[in-house]
């Protein structure tokens, strides 16, 4: 028996094929450039070996028609895949936990189309699509804000006008939260203690970025807000502004909501600040020559330290950093700067283990602290796809539990 991870972005899909029972992955890919003319599937071996193929494919119905097809190519037999996960990025208050998708589950998940048009009719169109290609499995709704939705009610609401909240959901949610759960369970167990027992700040540091506190194993705090474009500094997005000050470009530059919101998802950030750069690879690569790209390398760390600072504050006691997603697992620059000149709040740094620990280079789950550092700090390689693999099995055998403490999740041993 299979389980396919689904997660569709507003113009990409990647899946993951992992056998039930070892809980392996046995064949995965991604698509690329969905709705573009030369859009492209990439299908992934655990060998290694890749195969591409170059296809029209004008929207997720059509990617997953494709990999349907690439996946019967390498023999995999459909009617042995049993369950579909799929990442579903905002589920809301509504949802703390993943959910069986039923038609009532598909209106919810509709509702939020509105504050996530990028992503939530990519989401809609692959669980639909699935459901007709694959009748007879399981669809389940891993949502991305799930593990937040613990965090109390001063930490997620806003000092805005009360009815906001009430009759909008104007609201902190969260996201990366599948991200954030694996790596606190890892934690923990590098750790040695139960996951109630710790006290962690996660930092998951992609393209996309967020910090999550976490007391006694529950999320607490987070660093993004009721959409992705809060809290730390990003390859496209800005991290925290001034709500006026937005609110000032758009009356001087005439600009509507939705070029706002291109501006803030696409145009912000790092490729702002250097205007052709967001990866940080390429900042490094050209900080000594080109002052935007120090300038904007010096932003993020800014950023970074002053949240640790805060959720070290807020937690009074943390037992360990962790470093997560693809900066935070491949970047020991940028996680030396991120620590530095933390020691008196307990945070060392061994800079001869923070530059072995490259996730790039299979260094796998890492201490990259020193040895007398109060507080651990780990490089821990995320696999969000294990945690909607597992919910989804534990779904379809009647062995879920909600309550993520409570769940009995193989990673978590």
């Amino acid at each position: 028996m299979y389980i396919m991870a689904l997660n569709c972005g507003s113009s990409s899909l990647k899946y993951q094929i992992f056998d039930a029972d070892t809980k392996k992955q046995i064949v995965g890919g991604n698509v690329e450039k969905i709705g573009l003319p030369d859009s492209f599937i990439t299908q992934k071996y655990p060998d290694g070996t890749k195969e591409r193929k170059e296809t029209p494919m004008q929207n997720h119905n059509d990617a997953l028609n494709v990999v349907m097809g690439m996946l019967r190519a390498a023999s995999v037999d459909m009617n042995e895949i049993r369950g579909i996960g799929h990442r579903v990025v905002m589920g809301g208050s509504k949802f703390a936990a993943s959910v069986e998708i039923t038609d009532d589950v598909m209106r919810e998940i509709q509702n939020w189309r509105d504050l996530m048009p990028l992503h939530i009719p990519a989401s809609l169109m692959g669980i639909e699509s699935a459901r007709q290609m694959l009748p007879n499995a399981t669809q389940v709704a891993v949502f991305d804000t799930a593990f937040l939705q613990t965090m109390p009610e001063y930490a997620y609401r806003y000092a805005v006008p009360d009815a906001w909240y009430r009759e909008l959901g104007v609201r902190r949610y969260g996201f990366h939260g599948t991200s954030h759960l694996y790596v606190s369970k890892r934690a923990a167990v590098m750790l040695g203690k139960p996951a109630a027992d710790c006290n962690l700040i996660t930092m998951h540091i992609g393209s996309g970025a967020s910090g999550v506190a976490i007391k006694a194993g529950r999320a607490v705090d987070t660093t993004l807000g009721m959409t992705p474009t809060a809290g730390l500094m990003m390859g496209t997005r800005p991290g925290d502004v001034d709500a006026g000050a937005l609110l000032y470009v758009m009356e001087k530059l005439k600009l509507s909501p939705e070029q706002m919101t291109k501006h803030m998802n696409k145009d912000s950030g790092h490729v702002g600040i250097t205007k052709c750069f967001s990866d940080r690879r390429e900042l490094e690569q050209n900080r000594e020559t080109n002052a935007d790209c120090e300038l904007s390398l010096k932003m993020e760390v800014h950023s970074v330290k002053k949240y640790i600072g805060a959720f070290m504050a807020e937690l009074g006691h943390v037992d360990a950093l962790v470093f997560t997603a693809g900066v935070g697992e491949n970047d020991d620059y940028l996680r030396g700067k991120f620590c530095e000149g933390l020691e008196e709040l307990g945070i060392k740094i061994d800079a001869d283990k923070n530059a072995k620990a490259l996730g790039r280079l299979d260094a796998g789950e890492s201490v990259i602290s020193a040895d007398d550092s109060k507080v651990k700090v780990f490089m821990i390689p995320t696999n969000e796809e294990i945690v909607i693999v597992e919910d989804t099995l534990g779904i379809m055998n009647g062995t879920y539990n909600p309550d993520h403490l409570k769940m009995d999740y193989s990673f978590a041993k």
